[in-house]
């Protein structure tokens, strides 16, 4: 039995359609239609994106599990790995189904988040208008929430999947929790706690549910003895009335679950090596980073300019005075919900909704290394919608706005909103748009340059890349096993004299003796390429006197003896070399110096071996010639 329209809506909209529709029915009908029609065209041409080349190579296009579709295997797999350092094996039983359907043709994978987008911004509004019996206003807050800007990087970005799949059932355990309410039974709970482990199978993000029935349980639903004292005394729900403790009480369950998955969450993301130290991130700048976050989060729902996948963390402390004035204004606002709680609850619902929902992601406990991410509004944004719109209806209502120019006024917001939409999926087109977009949009920003760097290197433009390779050295400290890595691709594109800079970094900023044996045996091969036989030989020795397993060091030494014509030495650091780490080029040299030595035998065996790891053996044969004659 629903509640009592006197207790869930006690103001009439002002936005309220008239007869323009014959019945409630109908109009919530064509309502709904209306609503998924306008945002699946709003992201239509998302069909035309490509995949971008952060985090969808980790989640599609170069994950083999994925990849294969949905088997037994690729089950198992996913309720089983912590890989890309989270639990959500929902998430990838979707990708799993996305390739089994369209492969890797990105426009499949798109246009099935426009989809759950779609559901999404369908189930808030049904759920608003049941709980609050406002249909207009429900129907504004799913409309701007469908196409806001804000959340295309959840919908536009294939790899986000998780994002619009746990809110999907976020929003089903949500409504479920009202049918519950409306007629209590275990039945009824127990579809509540499974819908909402669902979503945390999802993604995580959604622990906050709890929270957000509680909220509910304030206002609209005034299960709240403080929030029943404001509500009508006739209602005749009083005995429905309970205490904050009880009400907390009946949700301890899902807090249960909420913290379950916290605790699996936080060990895939140590797993992972995703959680920084306040070493890295000092814990006065997380909080200066939080507070501000909070701000710009307000900011970009109002003025949703220079939206970027990636903000990078500040360096050091914020300005002073962007950190009061931001505290200043969430202290004010603060006061203001609590103030006008009786006569305005939706305010102290919409405000703590839009707290509470980023508290896992603001930054207290830092994942990754950016400031803060568009796609952590996906679930807070509502908050910030109810009371914007609630509030201007009132507004409009308080000055007797007539329902035409209401009306015009909403579709004013809506054709705003979902044009810069439009103008914000094209930056979303392919990688090489994205991260220029992101670079022009935050400025100096060491992640979009190193991404956009990685793309061009993929596209064979190795001297631009090394140009966005610098500025990423540049812009961030980064580890030695990082300068490393970057030492090996400029060294592998011609620049040795480059590399050894980077290993000399790496050496500098490391006291562990592998990583120092590894810097060093890369820096020997890179001597060699500059044929500076002296330097080689001193960097491979010093190499293998930190780890006398380093493989480039191994294979360094070999070389340089088979050059000498020391056959039997080079074949014992060859053969040492490919059992700790196998490679095509490794037995090519060991099979070219058995042959020299006349053991045609083991040649023969060496070359099947290399022949097997390699993907040309025409062209390992030409390396390992090269090597030799250099």
């Amino acid at each position: 039995m629903p509640l009592p329209a006197t207790q869930i809506a006690p103001t009439a909209s002002p936005l309220k359609g008239g007869e323009l529709f014959s019945s409630p029915r109908k109009r919530t009908f064509i309502i709904s239609l209306a609503l998924v029609l306008f945002t699946v065209l709003a992201y239509l041409p998302v069909r035309n994106n490509r995949f971008i080349n952060f985090d969808d190579n980790q989640y599609i296009t170069e994950n083999s599990h994925v990849k294969e579709g949905l088997t037994w295997d690729t089950l198992k797999w996913a309720f089983t790995t912590d890989y890309a350092a989270n639990w959500h094996p929902l998430t990838w039983l979707s990708h799993e189904l996305d390739c089994q359907l369209f492969g890797l043709n990105p426009a499949g994978h798109h246009l099935l988040n426009v989809l759950l987008h779609a559901l999404n911004a369908l189930l808030l509004f049904l759920i608003l208008q049941s709980l609050t019996g406002l249909t207009w206003r429900s129907m504004m807050v799913a409309g701007i929430f469908a196409v806001h800007s804000l959340n295309v990087e959840s919908v536009a970005w294939a790899a986000e999947r998780k994002t619009v799949l746990s809110m999907l059932f976020f929003l089903l355990a949500t409504g479920a929790y009202c049918r519950y309410v409306r007629k209590q039974s275990i039945p009824r709970y127990l579809g509540v706690t499974g819908l909402f482990a669902l979503a945390l199978m999802s993604k995580p993000q959604v622990i906050i549910l709890p929270f957000v029935l509680l909220l509910l349980d304030y206002w609209p639903l005034r299960r709240m003895r403080s929030s029943a004292a404001s509500a009508d005394s006739e209602s005749g729900v009083a005995d429905r009335h309970r205490s904050f403790a009880e009400l907390l009480t009946e949700k301890m369950p899902l807090f249960g679950l909420s913290a379950l998955s916290a605790v699996i969450t936080l060990k895939a993301q140590r797993a992972g090596h995703a959680v920084r130290t306040v070493i890295e991130y000092s814990l006065g700048s997380r909080m200066e980073t939080a507070i501000v976050s909070y701000v710009c989060y307000i900011r970009d729902v109002f003025i949703p300019r220079h939206l970027a996948p990636i903000y990078p963390h500040a360096d050091s402390l914020l300005k002073i005075w962007k950190v009061l004035l931001s505290a200043a204004i969430l202290v004010s606002f603060s006061v203001l919900a609590i103030k006008t709680r009786k006569r305005s609850p939706y305010i102290l619902v919409g405000w703590l909704w839009f707290l509470g929902s980023l508290v896992p992601m603001i930054g207290l406990i830092q994942v990754g290394v950016q400031a803060r991410a568009d796609r952590y509004m996906y679930i807070a944004v509502i908050g910030i919608l109810l009371v914007a719109i609630w509030g201007i209806s009132e507004l409009l209502a308080a000055y007797k706005v007539s329902p035409a120019l209401s009306g015009c006024l909403c579709a004013a917001v809506l054709l705003a909103t979902s044009t810069a939409t439009a103008n914000q999926i094209r930056h979303w087109r392919n990688s090489e748009i994205l991260w220029n977009y992101t670079i022009a949009a935050t400025g100096d920003n060491f992640m979009a340059e190193d991404n956009l760097a990685q793309e061009l290197a993929h596209q064979g433009r190795t001297q631009e890349a090394m140009v966005h390779f610098q500025n990423t050295l540049r812009l961030y400290n980064w580890g030695p096993f990082d300068l490393i890595n970057f030492g090996v691709y400029e060294e592998n594109h011609g620049y040795a004299a480059d590399a050894i800079k980077q290993y000399e970094r790496a050496l500098r900023n490391s006291t562990d003796p592998h990583t120092r044996a590894l810097a060093l045996g890369n820096m020997g091969s890179a001597y060699l390429a500059m044929k500076d036989v002296d330097h080689a030989q001193q960097s491979f020795s010093k190499s293998l006197q930190s780890d006398p397993s380093n493989v480039p060091a191994l294979i360094g030494t070999g070389l340089l003896a088979h050059r000498n014509g020391n056959l039997e030495f080079a074949i014992r650091q060859y053969t040492k070399a490919v059992s700790i780490q196998p490679s095509d080029l490794g037995y090519a040299l060991l099979g070219r110096a058995f042959e020299q030595s006349g053991r045609s035998s083991d040649a023969n065996t060496a070359y099947q071996q290399a022949e097997r790891l390699s993907p040309n053996m025409a062209d390992t044969r030409a390396a390992v010639t090269h090597l030799l004659t250099d």
